[in-house]
């Protein structure tokens, strides 16, 4: 039986359950189960059409989580062929290695925003593996136990081009997308991916975040083949441009729906604020790597040891501290250095110090 959504449910577990939620009349949510235990489950949405469905997000391409699609669209009396379009928020596995299984189903288009596209075509092309950019920031940040304990996992394997089709169409930010009675906006969002999508539906108050706002999780940043230039710096300022909007009813990719993005939007940039000022107090006139920096710092909201992280959490946690001492460096917090192949950071000179020792300067 369907069932209707609770917005602001906090309850650990429930968002998971398999199944079809009601979040306002048309539009659905649909969890489906992933390989990664972290994630736990993608929340797929279902918008319903005069003609057919669009999907926001079309999944992992994984037979379980394919076996839940079509099980929550028979509760809804359709099957996957009543599908039109799947329009993705951003090129990770989780939301759309699927849908190119549910393309060849279907014959229904495949969209995904323009500013994806370096990262998916690479990937497609077979000329560079999903996580070989990763691995090459780990050695630029001196992370090499991290590598190696990556590599002895096996995440330095092949990527499967057959994974990752190219789309039938590249999104602009701006474009609109009309469903029924339903027009969906895409709002370029970059930071966690440089061509992240939200999609907005301005007549109803809704706003399908993906990963660039999630209730539960601060999303990573710059996980890609192709990362762009100082993505913690887009993905603040993706933030605020959220801000900027009248605040609106939350469905995320991962968690339950949220009754105020704007909320969540609030904490996740204090966080960042938060996680700044905690880099620059671990900078001295000593040139670090980010990786040493990264050791310093609180991991998760329980406040882990780095060295308590996995191999891969551990990897995340250089990148993203990485990130942050960069966002130093544009606001003249931190010093940027390279030798050797290798990015180095140290505090600051205060205008007013004359030569002595060197002090992290206090925030812009």
């Amino acid at each position: 039986m369907m069932q209707q959504e609770r917005v602001d449910d906090s309850h650990p577990n429930r968002w998971e359950e398999p199944g079809a939620y009601k979040v306002v009349p048309g539009v659905l949510r649909l969890p489906l189960p992933v390989p990664d235990r972290g994630l736990r489950a993608v929340n797929v949405y279902v918008v319903e059409g005069d003609d057919g469905l669009t999907l926001i997000d079309a999944g992992w391409a994984y037979p379980p989580g394919r076996t839940a699609l079509g099980d929550a669209l028979a509760e809804l009396s359709y099957s996957v062929q009543d599908i039109r379009s799947v329009l993705v928020t951003h090129v990770h596995m989780d939301h759309y290695s699927q849908g190119a299984t549910l393309r060849r189903e279907s014959g229904c288009r495949l969209a995904i925003g323009e500013g994806e596209r370096p990262s998916l075509e690479a990937m497609h092309s077979g000329v560079e593996r999903e996580n070989q950019t990763q691995i090459a920031e780990l050695r630029r940040h001196g992370a090499w136990p991290v590598i190696e304990a990556l590599k002895a996992g096996g995440y330095d394997g092949p990527t499967d081009a057959d994974l990752w089709e190219l789309p039938d169409e590249w999104i602009r930010n701006g474009q609109l997308f009309e469903v029924g009675k339903t027009t969906l906006r895409a709002m370029h969002t970059p930071g966690h991916t440089q061509g992240h999508l939200v999609y907005v539906d301005d007549d109803r108050g809704l706003l399908f975040s993906g990963d660039h706002v999630l209730p539960h999780i601060t999303p990573s940043i710059g996980y890609e083949s192709r990362v762009g230039a100082l993505a913690l710096n887009s993905y603040l300022s993706s933030l605020r441009a959220v801000r900027k909007l009248p605040d609106m009813m939350m469905l995320p990719a991962h968690g339950p729906v949220w009754s105020s993005v704007h909320s969540r939007v609030e904490e996740l940039l204090a966080h960042h604020e938060q996680r700044l000022d905690a880099c620059a107090a671990l900078l001295d006139g000593r040139p670090r790597t980010a990786y040493e920096v990264a050791q310093g710092l609180p991991w998760t909201k329980r406040g882990r040891r780095f060295a308590d992280l996995n191999p891969l959490n551990q990897m995340l946690a250089v990148c993203e501290t990485a990130a942050h001492l960069d966002v130093l460096e544009l606001h003249g917090r931190c010093v940027r250095e390279e030798a050797g192949d290798v990015v180095w950071y140290h505090a600051a000179r205060a205008p007013d110090d004359a030569g002595g020792g060197e002090e992290p300067m206090g925030a812009p």
